[in-house]
Order: structure tokens, then C-alpha cells, then sequence
């Protein structure tokens, strides 16, 4: 109970200053993240928490089916095929980039053999949806990056966990089982496809439909018996939860619309509850006890592998420069990376301990830099409606271009 009494002060808190934050480098995630290395074990002591402990399992994995699910649902196909281009070259070319680089890192700097290494670059090679959004939400973001950071952190969590599965098998000596992890895959998919069809044919039965004000509920609905099912048949939660949402925001528009603002507020609570427990984890002892080559290795991560595996797989593409160091910064790491951390804690190899480190400590970092860079990297674009130039056309949306011309002063002479 002091862990929930916690979190409403904390919230509290945080919507109390969430206007500074939007103005400001203050981050929402981050005050959560601070608070939660107050009261935890290594502050206050308030909350007694682990990595191998079931709960934090839990909420990170909740947090993130959660946050798919809603960002799959601001991604039609239509959308999807417009901003596959660019989506493309980053998860077919940026991350396994990230991974190679990631894992020259670590076997170099740290000591771990290859295969663990490898595991590691898997971890980290994905970007977090739930720290991405807060940059894919900006208006001021011009619309095809906001397309390519949203679509390339929904699909690599899933792109990104048979990698993570067999170099872990490979790691506990067990056979690799991809028949196992492409089944887990496939079934994902198929569920996260077939179940808001099924669903949303059988609102459209003439003796059915839903009352406008409880019509909101319907996609919680579908998510919660997905997110069952997932759990139940072993199937790959997160594809399974971002194929629902873009499916249901293709067949289902207008449910999807009515869902929005209430899955936006549900993926918001979920995020925080999940940084608040992460937090906790992240106790003085953890920091002293990380080696040098681990700091390298997460500074490297979020300042060079990042931005030179995006900048190489976005060569020649058709972006403003601008755009595309912005994508290339915005690569932030979460629980993707803590849930897949997660299971090799679980797992008992001898590493796991240092992979465990090595991956929260990116993380940390990455909350910090990500989550207070994203009102700075967003007003860049809107640097030349503040000089008073006009913008390229190219980089608003339509909607942005039209307010823009008619807020532009008129200029005399």
C-alpha cells in the first residue's frame, strides 16, 4: 500500500508541474524516475523491490503491451505505407547497426564474451515506445519524422526479441528453439490481426453497437482479452499489441478515435508506474558498484552508436537535415530493454548480474538525455516561425502550414 500511496503523491506532484514541464527541459518520466531512487531501497526505503521480483516484471511488461497497443492505434495502414521508406531503413539497416556496434562495445570495454555480448547489442538495439511518444506527440515535430520515430520504435521491440531469445539460449547452453520464438511470433501477429476483426464484425451486427459514452471501453476491452490470450498461448505480447492497434485503426476508425484520449491517459499511467519502480532499483550502491567500461559503453550507446547507425541507414534519404539528426539523436531505451533484461536475470547465466547493470544504467542514462531534450529538439522547428522566416513547406503538415500563414504577421514596406 505505500508503494500506491507513493505513486499518487507522485503523480500528484507531477500534474502539478507537467505545464512547466511542456515548457521546459522538465520531464514528467523524469520526476518519476527521481522519486522512485528516493524511496526506494537505496533513499528512504519506503518500497522494497528487485529485479527478480515478479512485480517488476509485471509492470514493465503491462507498460509496454499498454503503450504498443495505443501507439499502433495512431498508425492506419494507410499511414504505415506512406512512412514505411524511411521506417524501413532504420529497422533494416539502423538496428542491426546497434547491435553489432553495441556488442563491439561491450565484449571490448566490459569483457563479456561474444555471445553475451551479442545479447546485449539485442537488448539495446531497440528504441522505446513509451519515451519516443514524447516527441512523436509534437505538433511542432514536422509529420514523417514523427511517422519514422513511431513506426520504427513500435515494430523493433518485436524485431528485436528472437535475437534476444536465442543468443540467450545460446548463452544457457539450451538449444536455440527459433522453431519455439518464430511460432511466439507468428501467433502474435495472427492474434493481434484476426481478434479486432472478429470483434469489430460483431459490433456491426444490427442488434449491436456501442452507447457513445461507454464506446471508449470497447478497444480496453479487446486489449485486455489480448493481452490474456497473449499470456495464456505464450504469443509475443508486444506485435500482438501493436498489430491490434494499427488493425482497429484501419477497420475501426472512429472507435479507435473515441478510444485515443482515455488510452493516452491509461498509457501514461502505466508508464509512470512502471519509471516510478524502475527507479527504485537504481539504489547509490548500483551506480558505485558499475565498472568504467560499463559508463563507456552507455555513453557510447546513446552518443555515437545511436546517431551513426541511424545517420548511415537515413544516407541519401529524403529529409531535411534537420530531421534526420533529429531522428538520429531521438533513440531513447526503455522497457523493451527492461523487460528482455528481465529475462536474463531470470534466466541464472553467470553474467546476468553485469548485463542486468549494463542495461538499466543505459537506460537511466537515456531517460535523463531523451526526456529533457524533447521540448528543446521540437522548438528547433519552429525556429524560423520565431525569426519571423517562413518555414519549408515541406515540413508541416498541412493543417500546421495554413495556421502558420495566417498567424505570420503581415509585414509593411
Amino acid at each position: 500500500m505505500i508503494l500506491v500511496l507513493t505513486f499518487g503523491v507522485v503523480l500528484l506532484v507531477t500534474v502539478a508541474v507537467s505545464g512547466l514541464a511542456a515548457r521546459s527541459v522538465l520531464s514528467t518520466a523524469l520526476v518519476f524516475l527521481v522519486a522512485g531512487s528516493l524511496v526506494g531501497p537505496g533513499g528512504l526505503g519506503l518500497i522494497d523491490v528487485t529485479p527478480q521480483g515478479p512485480a517488476v516484471q509485471a509492470l514493465a511488461d503491462l507498460a509496454l503491451f499498454t503503450v504498443l497497443f495505443v501507439d499502433g492505434g495512431r498508425l492506419p495502414l494507410r499511414q504505415l505505407r506512406t512512412g514505411w521508406r524511411l521506417s524501413g531503413r532504420a529497422l533494416g539497416l539502423g538496428m542491426p547497426l546497434t547491435l553489432v556496434l553495441v556488442a563491439l562495445a561491450t565484449h571490448y570495454l566490459v569483457g563479456l564474451d561474444w555471445t553475451t555480448s551479442l545479447l546485449v547489442g539485442a537488448i539495446l538495439s531497440p528504441t522505446d515506445p513509451v519515451f519516443a511518444s514524447t516527441i512523436v506527440s509534437r505538433s511542432e515535430v514536422p509529420l514523417r519524422l514523427r511517422k519514422l520515430l513511431n513506426i520504427e520504435s513500435g515494430l523493433n521491440d518485436g524485431l528485436a526479441l528472437p535475437f534476444v531469445l536465442v543468443f540467450l539460449a545460446i548463452a544457457t547452453g539450451a538449444d536455440a528453439g527459433i522453431g519455439t520464438v518464430a511460432l511466439e511470433l507468428v501467433l502474435g501477429l495472427v492474434l493481434g490481426v484476426v481478434l479486432p476483426l472478429v470483434i469489430t464484425a460483431m459490433f456491426r451486427l444490427p442488434v449491436l453497437g456501442a452507447e457513445p459514452r461507454l464506446q471508449p471501453l470497447g478497444p480496453l476491452a479487446l486489449a485486455i482479452i489480448l493481452y490474456g490470450l497473449c499470456h495464456l498461448t505464450h504469443a509475443n505480447p508486444y506485435l500482438a499489441a501493436f498489430a491490434a492497434g494499427i488493425t482497429l485503426a484501419t477497420v475501426a476508425p472512429r472507435a479507435t478515435h473515441a478510444f485515443e484520449g482515455f488510452g493516452e491517459l491509461i498509457s501514461e499511467l502505466t508508464k509512470f508506474g512502471a519509471v516510478l519502480v524502475f527507479g527504485a532499483l537504481l539504489t547509490p550502491t548500483f551506480f558505485l558498484d558499475l565498472t568504467a567500461g560499463e559508463w563507456v559503453v552507455a555513453l557510447l550507446a546513446l552518443l555515437v552508436v545511436r546517431p551513426a547507425s541511424v545517420l548511415v541507414s537515413l544516407w541519401g534519404a529524403d529529409l531535411h537535415r534537420r530531421e534526420r539528426y533529429a531522428a538520429a539523436w531521438f533513440g531513447p531505451k526503455g522497457f523493451a530493454s527492461v523487460v528482455y533484461g528481465l529475462l536474463v536475470v531470470q534466466s541464472g547465466i553467470a553474467t546476468a548480474q553485469t548485463v542486468f547493470e549494463l542495461v538499466a544504467l543505459n537506460i537511466a542514462v537515456s531517460i535523463v538525455a531523451h526526456s529533457m531534450s524533447d521540448v528543446p529538439v521540437a522548438k528547433a522547428f519552429d525556429v524560423e516561425d520565431f525569426a519571423g522566416l517562413p518555414a519549408d513547406a515541406d515540413e508541416r503538415e498541412p493543417g500546421q502550414r495554413a495556421g502558420a500563414e495566417q498567424d505570420r504577421p503581415e509585414r509593411s514596406g
